[in-house]
């Protein structure tokens, strides 16, 4: 008998899907099971399955399809599997039928407990009336599967928190994986980029602080803005997404330049933070992977004060954690940030990597 990876659904990219993809090439004989799969491609070699789920039209509409996640997660069957390792941030780690969980060995990797059930104030999501008036029934049913005999990891220590305080479990705490090998394989990333991206970063000035990430209202992309005006900095900020209008008129309206940088490639954000003088991330994210890029590409990072963003540069004494992104904190510390020595970062940076994630990922399941 082998093991079952279990995912919520397969996307063409996300963080979630880079921790599967370690976890796939950590067992590579494993079997996947998702309950649909958007991303055929990525895991062509493997036996992957979906869930009925996928052959109806709420595989399109998340929100649609959530009512019936517990449902369908409550009927797989574990019985063939010796083990079952599940990377969930809604209901994924509630697989398996009754009598199969009682007789399996089940590992669930946590993300985040359901951010838009637990803590509806870092996600729209659960704002609604709707989803405030169903919430408690979904939080009873999360609790109880949690109690069921499920051994966990938490993505941080910020996670294990959460955990603890929704579901009352303890959880080891594995940071995800970073590819940190790969970033640290070119001395300077702006000789890979092509002819129309080294334009785009001629563009720049020469000194700019960096904001990087999807432009959608969590990731609070205006504090970055925020942060360059504190320093009197200029500003770029790299992404895309549905909050880019509101972005625009935010510059528009900053005491100092703001430049932005649609949709760069991997090798064009990597030459955007080797070329920046501090990553600023302001979200209170559940772990946050770009400041651990960051600080392996030896550019220091200011990032929220909040969340498990602050446990990397801790680790790595590869910038400071602020509490506000305006005033004096943030302008105390970008003078103190800017310039910092990052020998250490770029030394410890393997901490996270996927070869690290590997070792403790088996260390955890073989305890």
């Amino acid at each position: 008998m082998g093991g079952l990876l279990v995912h919520e659904w397969i996307a063409r990219s996300g963080g979630s899907e880079n921790v599967l993809q370690a976890m796939s090439n950590t067992f590579p004989t494993s079997d996947i099971y998702c309950l649909w799969n958007d991303a055929h491609q990525r895991f062509a070699n493997r036996v992957v399955k979906e869930s009925l789920l996928a052959k109806t039209p709420l595989r399109k509409n998340k929100a649609a399809a959530l009512p019936f996640m517990p449902m369908v997660w409550g009927t797989v069957a574990l019985d063939s599997y010796e083990w079952t390792l599940v990377s969930s941030h809604l209901f994924a780690h509630h697989v398996g039928t009754r009598r199969s969980r009682a007789n399996s060995k089940i590992f669930a990797y946590i993300h985040t407990p359901a951010r838009y059930i637990w803590v509806p104030e870092l996600d729209k999501r659960g704002q609604s009336r709707v989803s405030r008036r169903i919430s408690p029934v979904f939080q009873s049913l999360d609790r109880k599967r949690a109690s069921e005999g499920t051994t966990f990891a938490a993505n941080s220590n910020f996670i294990k928190q959460r955990i603890r305080g929704t579901w009352e479990q303890d959880a080891t705490v594995i940071y995800p994986p970073v590819a940190i090998a790969n970033l640290q394989s070119q001395e300077s990333w702006a000789d890979l980029v092509t002819l129309g991206e080294s334009e785009v970063l001629s563009s720049l000035p020469p000194e700019y602080i960096l904001g990087a990430s999807r432009f959608v209202a969590y990731k609070q992309l205006e504090n970055v803005v925020a942060a360059g005006e504190a320093a009197n900095l200029p500003v770029v900020l790299a992404g895309a997404g549905p909050e880019e209008a509101y972005l625009r008129n935010v510059a528009q309206d900053a005491s100092v330049p703001v430049f932005f940088v649609k949709s760069p490639s991997d090798t064009l954000l990597f030459a955007l933070i080797q070329k920046a003088q501090v990553f600023v991330f302001p979200p209170v994210e559940d772990f946050g992977i770009l400041p651990v890029e960051a600080m392996a590409l030896g550019t220091p990072v200011v990032v929220n004060a909040v969340g498990g963003a602050v446990e990397s540069v801790s680790a790595l004494n590869g910038g400071s954690a602020v509490s506000t992104f305006s005033g004096s904190e943030i302008a105390e510390a970008l003078s103190s940030t800017i310039g910092k020595d990052m020998t250490e970062a770029t030394s410890k940076a393997a901490m996270f990597s996927e070869e690290s994630f590997s070792a403790n990922l088996r260390e955890w399941m073989s305890a």
